[in-house]
This record gives structure tokens, C-alpha cells and sequence, in this order.
């Protein structure tokens, strides 16, 4: 007859399930960057396993990490002895190669580049002089109307500005005469 499991014994279940199968995961990842000859980092496993940095240097998984890492710095040591990795005279010569294509690409941009000009300048040359006279003609029109609309607009500005300084000197008047008047009543009064 079985147990009836309580439900601290299934989540501790679920939970060891979960964590074996991140585990196997992570390994999985290791073997996997171990094969294609990518660099094999704990960073770089925890985000290619989706897992947390914590699991990656847990006990039972840093192991084979660096079991990994070791025979990549190995592998590497032996391919620089025999040759496999690129010798400095060899990255020179690819550098070398790099900056003639480099010169090659910019003295094709600046040819296409100034055949791009010599095509605007015929463009803008392909224009008549009767239709470029026109549109000066448009523009000195549409000027003169913009220059006598704020003419008037400023003179109107003046105008108002105007009768708004008589409106504020008679107001001003206008209740100094009060005043004065209140002050008179006042006085006949007493």
C-alpha cells in the first residue's frame, strides 16, 4: 500500500524534477559549445541553457564546466604548437588584404558619388531659363504680399497699443475723479 504524498511531498518532487532536467540542460549546452568550438564560459552556458548564474556554478555542474574549459585551453595550445592557429605574419597579411579592399570600396564610392553629382548637376542644368525665371518671379510675388501683410499687421499692432494706453489713462483718470468725488461727499457730509 502506497503513501498518500502531502503536497511538501509533491512540490519537493516537482522541484527535483525541475532541477534535474536544468541540470541535464546545462550539460547538454556544455557538450553541445564543446562541439561546435565556441568558448565555453559560465555566463555564456547559464544564457544559452536559460538558467540562472547560481545552477551553472553548483556542485555537481562547475565540474564539468571546467573539465570543458580546460580541454578547450588544451585543445587550443596544441593548435597554436601545430600551426592551426593564425601566426602573426599571417593576421598581418589578412590586414593587409583588408585595407586594399577598404582603398578599393572608397574609390568606388567616390566615383559613384561624383557620378551621382555630375547627374544632379545635369538635372539642374536641364532646367530652362524661362521656367527658373518664372519661379523667381513667384517667389518675389509671394515675398511682397508676406512683407505688406506684416506692415499692416505691425501698424495694427501700434493702433491697438495705442488705444490701450488712452483706455488705461482714462481708467486712471476716471477713478482718480471718483476718488475725488467720494472724498467731496464725504467732507459735505461731516
Amino acid at each position: 500500500m502506497t503513501a498518500k504524498r502531502t503536497p511538501a511531498d509533491v512540490l519537493r518532487e516537482a522541484r527535483k524534477q525541475d532541477s534535474l532536467a536544468k541540470r541535464t540542460r546545462v550539460l547538454a549546452v556544455v557538450d553541445e559549445m564543446k562541439a561546435k568550438g565556441e568558448p565555453i564560459t559560465f555566463l555564456g552556458v547559464a544564457k544559452a541553457a536559460g538558467v540562472s548564474n547560481w545552477l551553472v556554478y553548483a556542485e555537481g555542474v562547475r565540474e564539468h564546466i571546467e573539465a570543458a574549459r580546460k580541454s578547450q585551453a588544451g585543445k587550443e595550445k596544441l593548435e597554436r604548437k601545430a600551426g592551426a592557429a593564425a601566426s602573426a605574419a599571417s593576421i598581418a597579411t589578412d590586414l593587409e588584404l583588408a585595407r586594399s579592399e577598404l582603398r578599393t570600396l572608397r574609390e568606388e564610392r567616390d566615383r559613384l558619388k561624383a557620378a551621382v553629382q555630375r547627374s544632379l548637376g545635369q538635372q539642374v542644368g536641364q532646367t530652362t531659363q524661362t521656367e527658373l525665371v518664372a519661379r523667381i518671379d513667384e517667389l518675389t510675388t509671394a515675398n511682397q504680399n508676406l512683407a505688406s501683410k506684416l506692415s499692416r499687421t505691425e501698424t495694427d499692432r501700434d493702433r491697438l497699443q495705442n488705444q490701450l494706453t488712452e483706455a488705461q489713462d482714462d481708467l486712471i483718470a476716471a477713478r482718480q475723479a471718483l476718488r475725488n468725488m467720494m472724498r467731496d461727499q464725504n467732507r459735505a457730509h461731516d
